[in-house]
């Protein structure tokens, strides 16, 4: 289980431990949301990569978005 919370323009990857994964941030120069983890030396399981890889299609789709923060 992998959850994705967003924090202004990006979404934090936590695994179900608590652990942080890394960020799902939008790459405006290739117009499509890439995963950037957070530690290289973690081993990703293979829910956690599907999971994410899920969400990052979703999120070039259009199935998903990431929530705008309101500074205000």
């Amino acid at each position: 289980m992998v959850l994705f919370l967003p924090v202004q323009q990006e979404l934090d990857c936590i695994n179900g431990s608590g652990h942080i994964l890394g960020k799902i941030k939008f790459d405006a120069s290739k117009d499509k949301h890439i995963f950037y983890p957070d530690n290289e030396s973690i081993a990703l399981s293979s829910l956690e990569k599907s999971s994410i890889a899920e969400r990052l299609s979703g999120l070039d789709s259009g199935k998903y978005s990431i929530p705008m923060q309101d500074d205000d």
